[in-house]
Order: C-alpha cells, then structure tokens, then sequence
C-alpha cells in the first residue's frame, strides 16, 4: 500500500519555481501597495481633501461605450484586470506546474481556500442578519490579497518551511479564483449575453494566436483591450476578463508574460487602485459611525477571525478523513499563523465593498474602515506569529526544502 506523503513537507520543481518567482515580484509591490494605502489615509484626511475627491472623481472615457468613467472607477474595472491578468497566470502555472496539478496536493489548499472563505462569509452573515446589517457584502472578508500577504512574509517568514510558506500563496491564488467567481455571478447586473459571446470570442481568438506563436504586443493588447471593453459592455464586471485571458495563455509562454506583467501589475496597477480606493475620513465621529455598523463589524470578524478558523479546521478535516499528518517538525501552530496572515484582505476585499454597497456609500466607506483596520490588524498578527514559529523552526532546523531560494 502506498503510503501517503504528510502535508507541507516538500514541493515540485515546478511549484518551488512558482513560488521563488511570486516572491520576488509581490514582495515590493506589497510594499508599494502600503504606500499607496497610507498615501490615500492621509492625503483624504488633509485639508487637501477635496483635491484627492475632486482627482478621484474626474470622469473622462467614451459614453457610448458605457466607458465614461471617474479615475477611481478606472482604477477598480482597468488597472485592476491587469492584476488579475496576472492572478490567472499563476493559477495557470499551478495548474500546470505546480501544488494544483495533482488531486493529493491540490485538495488541501483548495479546501482550505473554500473554508477560509466560507467561515467569514458566515460570519459576516451573522452579525448583518439583522435590522441594521448589510448582508450583501457577505464577500467581502472573504478574500485574501497575495501582495500584502507575502509582503509580510517575506518579511517575517524566511525561516518557516518553505512548503508552508508555498502553502499560503496557493491558498491565496485559489483565493482569488474564488472570489472572481463570486464577482462574476454575484456582483454583475443586467447580463446583455450577446456582448457578452463577443468578449469571449475576442478572448478565444486572444488565444488562438498564442497557440500559433503570434505574441507580438501590438496585436494582443489591443485584443486583449477589446475583450474587456465587450465583457464591460456586457454588464460583467471587466476585471473578469483579465483572469480569463490570463488562464489562456499557454504554458509555454506563462513564465515570460508573467515576469512581463507582474512588475506593471505589482508596481503600478494596484498601488494605483489602492490610491483612490483606500481614502476614507477617519474623524472620531466617522470612527464611531464604523464601529456601530455591522458591516464594518462583520468584516473585521470575518477576516482577523473567520480566514485563520476556516483555513485551519478544513486543513484538519483534510488530515483527518484523508489519513494523512502534518511534516515532521510542523505543528497546527504553523498553520494557524498563515491562516492568520490569510486575514489581509485588502485588493479584493476593497474591490468587492465598492460593488456591494456603491462607491461612496456609507456601507461601503464603513466597509472599507473595516477593511483597513482588519488587514491591519492580521498584518500585525500574522507576522508576529510567523516569526516566532520561524524561531521555533530554525532552532530545531526542521526547513529541509530551502534549496534554490531567494
């Protein structure tokens, strides 16, 4: 009989090389990201306020396109499909090269990337269910943002096993995956289909020349910009066709685009986005209407609290019923802490609050408060953590898996 091989004690070739190459991209642009987040905090809170509301509210784009739209809704529906161009990439590669492309090695993080989100959605449900809840943002502390997350584990978590460390940014790329889908079905109205069977035929022929060798810029930006105006027109949202045309490039070609992209995409795209969707008024009086509100409540519950109890009780369940433990040397502390950092939800979760509620709505700035703080909060948690199991690790010298590291 076979035996079984524990989790988190080694990985593929392909997976290591996934991981090394995320790492070295997302590590600066979570930096760039805080940047930019603090940047938003303290210009929106400045006596230049309505300098930075005025930038973010300029509308410019071709109205008959449906395309005439603020700075900050470019932002969120553009720049933000450059990152998930990028997301649909590395899930290609995992698909292909890495932890997903077998059953044994996909199931734990792809359970525990459903646990770590359907435990704050749960969550976040309970605490809406009321009078004063809004429980359409149910997503929202469901996602994690890989940027931020491995920002701060590269930080604090050199020393941590480096299939644990792998471990995290599958799970978030899972994550992601997730949450793009719940975007797609949950946030779109009023599906006009035929637009809808233009973007993805722009998006099939986008693929179509990949596969011939036909890599030229000049001719697949210009597509690629078509598909997401048609998926746009088609009252999808349009950072979905990013991640659709991310997971179409052949695997042939996905390292090179995704060294191209993931410096626009880290670098620019989403400092960019958090720039104009991070900027919330956070006067005592703003405060203390956050703090009452349940959607706020809910989302600080669900990511400090729902990402490290789902993503840790469905990797046990896994263990549990598919007989199998942890590495040698490794402790269900470990994964804990990574569920922990799991709580940064930013990106997406900003993304998401946006749809829900309306941009500039209370909800949404009460959500973004939310967010903010929660992301924060698991940042500070995470890494704190982390660092202690990393002492931990390297005192006993249970990373066996660092060869090839950066």
């Amino acid at each position: 009989m076979k035996t079984r091989e524990p989790v988190f004690s080694r990985l593929s070739p392909g997976a290591l090389r996934n991981y090394t190459d995320t790492l070295r991209g997302e590590s600066a642009g979570g930096v760039l990201l805080v940047i930019a987040a603090v940047i938003a905090l303290v210009w929106s809170n400045s006596p230049w306020r309505d300098a930075y509301e005025g930038l973010r509210d300029v509308r410019f784009g071709p109205a008959a396109l449906h395309l005439d739209l603020s700075v900050g809704q470019w932002a969120s529906d553009g720049l933000l499909a450059i990152f998930f161009f990028v997301v649909g990439i590395e899930l290609k590669r995992e698909i292909v090269e890495g932890e997903l492309r077998k059953v044994g090695t996909a199931i734990v993080p792809v359970v525990a990337a459903i646990g770590g989100m359907a435990v704050p959605a749960l969550l976040f449900l309970a605490v809406n269910s009321g009078d004063g809840g809004a429980p359409h943002g149910w997503a929202i502390p469901a996602a994690t943002d890989i940027a931020f997350a491995i920002a701060v584990l590269g930080l604090v978590g050199k020393r941590l096993p480096t299939a644990l460390r792998a471990f995290l940014l599958t799970l978030a790329v899972v994550d992601d995956l997730l949450a793009i889908l719940v975007i797609a079905i949950g946030y779109s109205d009023g599906i006009a289909v035929l637009w809808l069977l233009a973007a993805a035929a722009a998006v099939l022929l986008f693929w179509a020349l990949l596969r011939r060798g036909i890599t030229h810029p000049l001719v697949l930006i210009p597509l690629a910009l078509l598909a997401w105006v048609l998926l746009h027109t088609s009252g999808v949202h349009a950072t979905i066709a990013g991640v659709a045309l991310g997971l179409l490039v052949p695997i042939a070609h996905a390292e090179r685009f995704e060294h191209r992209w993931r410096p626009i995409s880290a670098g620019f795209a989403v400092p960019v986005f958090a720039l104009f969707a991070a900027g919330v008024t956070v006067a005592p009086s703003e405060l203390r209407e956050a703090v009452a509100d349940p959607v706020a409540q809910g989302v600080v519950l669900g990511l400090v609290l729902g990402k490290p109890l789902g993503i840790t009780l469905t990797t046990w369940l896994v263990c549990r019923f598919r007989g199998v433990s942890l590495a040698p040397g490794l402790r269900w502390a470990d994964v804990a802490a990574v569920g922990t950092l799991a709580g940064i939800g930013f990106t997406v979760s900003l993304l998401v609050a946006g749809l829900a509620y309306g941009e500039g709505s209370p909800h949404a700035e009460h959500a973004t408060v939310g967010v903010l703080a929660a992301s924060l909060l698991a940042a500070v948690m995470g890494a704190t953590l982390l660092a202690w199991r990393g002492r931990r690790h390297a005192r006993l010298g249970t990373d066996q898996d660092t060869s090839g590291m950066p």
